[in-house]
């Protein structure tokens, strides 16, 4: 792990500041397609014409042509002139990070995770967690990581069942949304055939999209319907400690993604813990856990100490077993870094 220049750090706050002002004041010039009107039998009807995620062009009916829907294809046009140049904007500061060395996505990801965007997903307090959060950790945090640890086709993306706050009406389909994609994803099917799936995969590659949720109850495993995504999530222990206190970041790529990732000492010590759980047949993925904690937490402990602090309050009121697992992942992690660990005991120690 290295520290990012202070320029690109600077560049990257400006790039998550636009995002997040250019989400606050969505309007109907983000919405990208154009107002057309068709003659049938010497009278004019307007659609709205877009394109899909996968470049096919779809036309929605709107009625027949007046001056109501003049004034909103005359509002569109104009908004969107603003639009296009925030745009080109956020794009210049994704070139200048990409040249400068920030944590860039994968194109096939990046892909996946825009779509994912423009369905809502992220606006309706979906969170992406695992290896792609880790990356915009990276940015989040002015660090470049280092090790094999970065590279992943799985795209993982936790939900609650419930949004914190009731949006009426409000839904992000993530079937439809892949399927438009026209990536060829398929719903990796259960053990069990009556369950739903909470996977989508690529058939013949490693792209691969997964749903989960927290599990409060060990007994319960079954997937776990999340409404709001027209889909069923896999509910996970311990992921509601994660799923706390989530920041924005965004994903660097050709255009910028807003996304939400998880609270940087959380993520840290959640991957304290799952590498905990994990088997023998894991041992990869065991050591991958073990390795963004410690590269997380060499930051943390340097430039932002009393968020360690913070978390594992929280974990010492979750009771015994949270902080076996944690001294117990500490243990792991001490003997791939050994200052890390020691660094990490001493800060929660006093």
């Amino acid at each position: 792990m290295e520290k990012q220049p202070l320029e690109i750090q600077t560049l990257y706050a400006e790039l998550l500041e636009r995002l997040v002002a250019l989400e606050a004041r969505r309007s109907i010039g983000s919405v990208r397609g154009c107002f057309v009107s068709k003659e049938v039998k010497g009278e004019s009807y307007c659609y709205f014409q877009l394109s899909e995620p996968g470049g096919a062009k779809r036309q929605i009916y709107l009625g027949r042509k007046d001056a109501v829907l003049d004034r909103i294809a005359a509002r569109h046009r104009a908004e969107r002139v603003d639009y296009a140049a925030d745009e080109a904007s956020i794009q210049r500061l994704c070139t200048l990070l990409k040249a400068g060395g920030a944590q860039v996505t994968d194109a096939p990801s990046a892909r996946i995770l825009r779509a994912l965007a423009g369905a809502g997903i992220f606006r309706l307090d979906g969170l992406l967690v695992g290896t792609h959060a880790f990356l915009v950790l990276g940015n989040i945090l002015g660090a470049r990581w280092s090790g094999s640890w970065l590279r992943t086709q799985d795209i993982d993306i936790a939900a609650e069942v419930s949004m914190s706050v009731a949006v009426p009406e409000a839904g992000g389909d993530v079937p439809a949304t892949l399927e438009g994609l026209e990536m060829g994803f398929l719903p990796v099917p259960q053990l069990d055939p009556r369950s739903p799936s909470t996977s989508f995969k690529v058939r013949g590659q490693g792209l691969r999209l997964d749903l989960v949720t927290p599990g409060r109850n060990p007994r319960r495993t079954q997937p776990v319907a999340i409404p709001r995504f027209r889909a069923s999530a896999q509910p996970l222990p311990f992921l509601d400690f994660l799923m706390q206190r989530p920041t924005r970041g965004a994903v660097v790529d050709g255009g910028g993604i807003l996304v939400n990732v998880p609270d940087p000492a959380r993520f840290a010590f959640h991957k304290l813990i799952v590498a905990g759980e994990r088997g023998a047949s894991l041992h990869a993925k065991r050591d991958k856990d073990l390795h963004q904690a410690g590269q997380v937490f060499e930051i943390l402990v340097q430039e932002r100490p009393d968020d360690v602090r913070l978390s594992w309050v929280e974990i010492h009121r979750r009771g015994g077993g949270w902080v076996g697992r944690v001294r117990t992942g500490l243990e792991s992690l001490g003997r791939l870094s050994r200052d890390v660990g020691a660094a990490v005991r001493n800060l929660i120690a006093r």
